[in-house]
This record gives C-alpha cells, sequence and structure tokens, in this order.
C-alpha cells in the first residue's frame, strides 16, 4: 500500500486512472505541492511566525464583519468563536490551506489516499480527509481542537476494514520553554478503526497555559506554542505499507497573554496567533468613511498625499507588511501625535479645523510605523506617512473601531503581534 498527503480537497486520480498508469504520476504532483508539506499560516505572528515555513498562499478569510452602532456609538461585534466542520471545508476549499476566520477560530486540513497494490500493480484506493479547527471560548485560557474526519471511501480491493488511523498531537515548540500545558477531554493519542472513524469522526481536546508563566513581564506574561497534530495509518497484517505512513501536514500558532491594557486583565486570555485585518468601509453611509478614504488614497496612490515622498509606500496594506500596535511607549505616540499635526498646519494651513475637521494620520498613531517612525528607528524611511483633514465625527468613529479592534482582537504592544488594514466600500 502506498500512502500520500495531499492538500485538502485535492481531486485524486480515480482506480481506473491508477490501473493505467497515468494516475501515479498525478498522485506525486499533488503529493509534492510544496503547501503539502508542514506548514504555518501566512499569517502567523510571534516567535512561531519562524519557527518553520508558511504557507505561500494568504488564508481563507470570511466576508468583512459589519460594524454596529449602540446608542449613537459606532463598534465592532465580537470575533466569531466557533466554527463547525462545514464552514472550515467551505473556507478551505480547494485551495488555501489555512482558514482564519477570527483570532479565535482557525482551521487547516488535509487529505490522505491510499493505493492498493498486488504484485506491484493497484487492486484498490481509499481515501479520507482531516480537518483540526482550533478555537478559543469567550474569556477563557482553553483552547479547544477539534477533529473532524469526512469523506472516507474506498474502491476496490483494500484492506479498510482491519485498517487503523492514529492520531496524536504534540506542543512542537514553546516559548518559553517551561511552560507546563494542561490538556483535558479526549487524550491523545487516540486509534480508532477505519471503519469507526467512517461512522463517527468527530473528537474533541483542549490545552490550557497558566497565567504567570509567561515571557514579557508582568506587563505582558505572553506565551506562545505551535501546535503539531499527526495521523499515522496502521494497514493490516497482510498488505506491506510504503511511501508516508500518514504525516503531520501543518501546524497551528496557539498563544496566551495577560496584558493589563486589554480586557480580563486579571487572568488574562488564550487566542490564536494570526494577523487579522482591520476593516474600514469607504461606503457614503459608512461613520469612518472619511479616514477610510484617506487610508485608501495613501495605499493607491501615495504621491498625491502630504508630506511629499516620492518612495512613499504606507505599509499596513498586507500581511506581509503588517502594522505593530504601540502602546507602552507614550512618548513615542505623543512623537506620532506632534509631528501627524505639524504636517497638518504646515499642508493644510492653521485653519484647517475650522470646519471641525481633525488632523488624520496613516499609519496610526498608536502603531510603530506611525509619523515619527523615521526618527526612532533608522530602518525606517521617513516621511512614510500621510496626513489629511477629516471631519472629526468620521475620524472619531475610525478611531471607536481602532481601540475595539485592538481590545477584540487582544492586540499587544511591539513586533509580536500585527495587522493589516482593508477597505471596502
Amino acid at each position: 500500500m502506498d500512502t500520500y498527503v495531499l492538500p485538502y480537497g485535492a481531486h485524486a486520480p480515480s482506480l481506473a486512472e491508477l490501473k493505467s498508469g497515468q494516475g501515479l504520476a498525478k498522485l506525486r504532483a499533488l503529493a509534492d505541492d510544496g503547501d503539502t508539506q508542514a506548514r504555518l499560516a501566512k499569517e502567523t505572528v510571534g516567535p512561531a511566525a519562524s519557527f518553520a515555513p508558511r504557507a505561500k498562499r494568504e488564508s481563507g478569510r470570511p466576508a468583512p464583519v459589519t460594524r454596529q452602532e449602540v446608542a449613537g456609538a459606532v463598534s465592532l461585534p465580537d470575533p466569531p468563536r466557533t466554527m463547525t466542520a462545514a464552514e472550515c471545508v467551505a473556507g478551505l476549499g480547494t485551495t488555501n490551506k489555512f482558514f482564519v476566520k477570527s483570532r479565535y477560530a482557525v482551521c487547516s486540513g488535509a487529505s490522505f489516499n491510499q493505493t492498493w497494490l498486488q504484485n506491484r500493480k493497484p487492486v484498490g484506493e481509499s481515501h479520507f480527509n482531516v480537518v483540526v479547527i482550533a478555537t478559543v471560548p469567550s474569556v477563557s485560557r482553553d483552547v479547544q481542537l477539534t477533529y473532524q474526519f469526512t469523506d472516507m471511501l474506498s474502491t476496490g480491493q483494500t484492506g479498510v476494514a482491519t485498517t487503523g488511523i492514529e492520531s496524536s498531537a504534540t506542543i512542537a515548540r514553546s516559548w518559553p520553554s517551561s511552560v507546563q500545558y494542561s490538556w483535558g477531554d479526549t487524550q491523545l493519542p487516540v486509534s480508532k478503526p477505519w471503519v469507526a472513524l467512517r461512522n463517527n469522526g468527530t473528537f474533541s481536546h483542549t490545552i490550557t497555559a497558566p497565567a504567570g508563566e509567561g515571557g514579557g513581564g508582568a506587563s505582558m506574561d505572553l506565551i506562545n506554542a505551535v501546535y503539531q497534530p499527526s495521523f499515522k495509518i496502521k494497514p493490516p497484517m497482510a498488505w506491506k505499507l510504503d511511501g508516508a505512513t500518514g504525516g503531520e501536514p501543518f501546524w497551528l500558532a496557539l498563544r496566551w497573554d495577560k496584558a493589563p491594557y486589554l480586557p480580563n486583565a486579571n487572568t488574562g486570555a488564550a487566542s490564536l496567533a494570526y494577523q487579522t485585518p482591520l476593516v474600514y468601509s469607504a461606503a457614503d453611509d459608512a461613520p469612518e468613511r472619511g479616514v477610510a478614504r484617506h487610508i485608501e488614497k495613501a495605499f493607491t496612490n501615495p504621491g498625491q498625499t502630504q508630506p511629499p515622498n516620492s518612495q512613499k509606500k504606507v505599509p499596513g496594506q498586507s500581511p506581509d507588511d503588517p502594522l505593530y500596535r504601540l502602546y507602552g511607549d507614550t512618548k513615542r505616540r505623543e512623537a506620532n501625535y506632534n509631528k501627524s499635526r505639524y504636517n497638518c498646519l504646515k499642508y493644510f494651513g492653521d485653519d484647517y479645523a475650522k470646519n471641525g475637521d481633525e488632523c488624520d494620520e496613516y499609519p496610526f498613531q498608536s502603531t510603530y510605523q506611525g509619523a515619527a517612525a523615521g526618527d526612532y528607528d533608522p530602518h525606517q524611511l521617513r516621511d512614510n506617512f500621510s496626513v489629511m483633514a477629516v471631519p472629526g465625527v468620521e475620524n472619531g468613529a475610525a478611531g471607536n473601531l481602532l481601540l475595539d479592534f485592538y481590545n477584540k482582537n487582544r492586540v499587544i504592544d511591539g513586533p509580536d503581534d500585527g495587522f493589516w488594514v482593508q477597505i471596502t466600500h
């Protein structure tokens, strides 16, 4: 029996193709796809991002969330914290290595294909898909990992009736390395017969990291971990297994923090270590439209923004060039504000605020890439920012959404986190 680990949802060759000799080449080509190898999501942040190769493509994402207004104040709804297997499958499609629904709901998966041989000729074929969904309940230090086996199919002469599949998992790397994790619910490894997984292919377990064992001092108490699921196929005694015995097709990045400037400061909470976008709308009825249009102009036509800079290319346009939150260094935040206001006065005049306008700056004052970035970091381009006078009400709405985004996504200070900005219409 030959086993191949394929991208999730890959269209494997039929038994007829395998018997004709054309199918094996197709299987090998699918198995050699770069993203088939164990990888992290492209949007991974923190120390996990340099632990292993990341996926070549951006992860699947849901449609942008709709902002809400309560008592006249604009805010973001809470990020989703649940994911069904059907949502995961739809989010992965046939091209995505990961589906990032939110910082509290992420999944990945893989397809496993087995060719059953007699006298080195294909006589049967079997196949199964598996997804692992990581979710974090509200105000919790628990990360729940749910395994779902689906599409368990066989055709021709196979030994699936007496084949077993072992699922296991480990913390492949931890920062700090001394953290004592607790594991609950289903104890791994777990070995189940193929036919049992076909009838009931779902099980879950939890991982918890205690507060007080993280790094970054009392202001952070930060823990990062790489979670690695693994699958091993156990064929019947009468069949010899060649090729991959199973696989470790992906890693998931987990995080725990207890930062005093984030919600639930006393005990902290878990999250998943992935960038997600801050979404602003430039639509005519969007409360933050002026800021959204300013940022969109800085993205698409930086040469027409102030201050002038022929090399200007503002960050935060994609996960490849994220923004980092600036919280602890109040002097640097003040320097960002002072430099942006100076440029508003310089290019829009002393009376730019007479009609209720305010000085809007991008990148945000609350990021390390703000207006004064070049004064603090010699590696950052000077004047790589944009200012524009926008209506104060719209600037305030955008500011509320930004603060909401920081809090509800537990965005921490510094380069161990990140986000980008997405403009919709």
